[in-house]
């Protein structure tokens, strides 16, 4: 299952961490606030943090500012994966993804529905790959954003996690995109 291959480097990648809520403030956000603890006790950086409103226009320029930084590496969202008119995080994911990784979707409602059964069919966990960025969605709930982490990112963003990992597959990720000619 899980293996930490103590002989390899850990690697730390530069991670953002985006809360999406109408009503939370960083004084009030556990689910950021978890999510930031466990990526610095994992031995990663806080690249970046905030908190946007469900928009999907808002969101998505948050992701697309990301995505340029060369100093973030990964994105985690919390919050708006559900299926309410005002849950639109899936929907900006799908404005910038340039592949998705279906699995991770799956595998968190998997590990979600042995705590709380069939109510994880109502999360709309995604995550992809947009111009070398990886970007996770998981819910806004702070069980869930525990759970999302320590259960699956915590081993994938380990360079030592075997048999493979995200972070082997980083330098590769933009292998095939098209090549950006506009500064010619």
């Amino acid at each position: 299952m899980t293996k930490i291959d103590t002989n390899r480097p850990f690697l730390p990648v530069r991670i953002a961490v985006m809360t999406v809520s109408d009503s939370r403030t960083l004084e009030t956000d556990t689910s950021g606030q978890a999510l930031v603890s466990r990526l610095e006790q994992a031995g990663h950086v806080l690249a970046d943090r905030t908190i946007v409103r469900d928009d999907v226009k808002q969101i998505t320029e948050q992701l697309k500012s990301w995505i340029k930084d060369p100093l973030v590496d990964v994105v985690i969202t919390n919050g708006g994966t559900g299926v309410t008119g005002r849950d639109v995080t899936p929907e900006a994911f799908d404005c910038v993804l340039e592949k998705r990784i279906e699995g991770f979707g799956e595998l968190f409602r998997m590990l979600s529905y042995r705590k709380i059964g069939t109510s994880t069919i109502q999360s709309r966990a995604v995550a992809g790959v947009a111009d070398g960025t990886y970007l996770f969605a998981l819910p806004g709930s702070t069980g869930a954003v525990k759970d999302g982490w320590d259960d699956i990112l915590v081993f994938q963003l380990d360079s030592r996690h075997r048999p493979c990992n995200f972070v082997e597959l980083m330098p590769r990720l933009r292998e095939g995109l098209k090549e950006d000619h506009s500064h010619d």
